[in-house]
C-alpha cells in the first residue's frame, strides 16, 4: 500500500489493520501515513471513527437508559359498593425504588359488537369517568375507581349480562421517573371474566411501629367477598 510506512506491498491484512487503528485512534506508531493521499485518507477514516463512536454511545445510552414503567396492575377489579355506588375498582403499585410523578391514568370499556344501519359491524370504546385520574406521585399503591351511576355505560348492565357479552376495560397509566424525568408508560388489559362482583379488595398498607409504610405485597391481587 503506497503511501502507509511499514506496511508490506499489497498485504490486505495490513491495510486492515492500519485503517483499524486508524478509525479507533489507537495509533500504535508502526504504521503511519507519509504522502499526501495517505494523510487524507487518515483524516476521513479518523473522522468515521469518531462519528460512529459517539452514534453508538448515545444509542448505548439511549438504550439502556431508558426507565420501565414497573407498574403491578391487581389481577382482577372487583364491582362493590362505595359510599352506597357500585363501583368499579382495581388497584396498581409502583415497584420501582423511586417516585412516577404526575401520574395520570385512563380507563376506557370496549363495549360488545354493534351493526349499524349500513349493516357494518363496529366496537365503540368508551372512556369511563373516574374518582381520581391523577396523583401527584404514585409511590406506593393506587387505587382506581370508577362510580357506576346513570352516567356511566355500565348503568345499565347486569352482572350476567356483562358475563355473557365481550366486555373489556383499557387501562393505560403515564408518568415521568422521579430520577431521569422521562415519560413512562404501563398498560393493562380487563376481561369481563376478570371483573369480580361483590368483592372488594384486601388492604395491603403495612405501618410499622416507626411510623414507616410499606405495601404485603403477598396480598396485592387478594379479595374477599361483601
Amino acid at each position: 500500500m503506497n503511501g502507509i510506512n511499514n506496511v508490506r506491498p499489497n498485504s490486505f491484512l495490513d491495510a486492515f489493520s492500519f485503517s483499524v487503528q486508524t478509525m479507533a485512534t489507537i495509533g500504535y506508531g508502526a504504521m503511519y501515513p507519509e504522502s499526501l493521499p495517505a494523510h487524507t485518507l487518515v483524516a476521513i477514516e479518523v473522522f468515521i471513527g469518531l462519528l460512529g463512536l459517539a452514534m453508538i454511545t448515545s444509542l448505548m445510552f439511549v438504550r439502556f437508559s431508558r426507565p420501565t414503567a414497573r407498574v403491578l396492575f391487581s389481577k382482577v377489579a372487583v364491582i362493590c359498593p362505595y359510599n352506597g355506588v357500585p363501583t368499579l375498582m382495581f388497584r396498581v403499585a409502583n415497584l420501582r425504588n423511586n417516585w412516577i410523578v404526575e401520574a395520570q391514568v385512563r380507563v376506557s370499556l370496549l363495549m360488545p359488537d354493534t351493526i349499524t344501519k349500513e349493516g357494518y359491524t363496529i366496537r365503540h370504546l368508551v372512556d369511563l369517568s373516574l374518582v381520581r385520574s391523577q396523583t401527584p406521585f404514585l409511590a406506593l399503591t393506587w387505587m382506581i375507581m370508577h362510580p357506576i351511576n346513570s352516567n356511566s355505560p355500565l348503568f345499565s348492565i347486569n352482572q350476567e349480562e356483562f358475563l355473557r357479552e365481550d366486555y373489556q376495560i383499557f387501562i393505560t397509566l403515564m408518568g415521568f421517573d422521579g430520577t431521569l424525568s422521562q415519560t413512562i408508560h404501563g398498560r393493562h388489559i380487563y376481561f369481563n371474566q376478570d371483573i369480580i362482583w361483590d368483592h372488594h379488595f384486601v388492604d395491603v398498607v403495612r405501618i410499622t411501629p416507626d411510623g414507616n409504610r410499606y405495601i404485603d405485597d403477598a396480598k396485592f391481587h387478594d379479595i374477599l367477598p361483601i
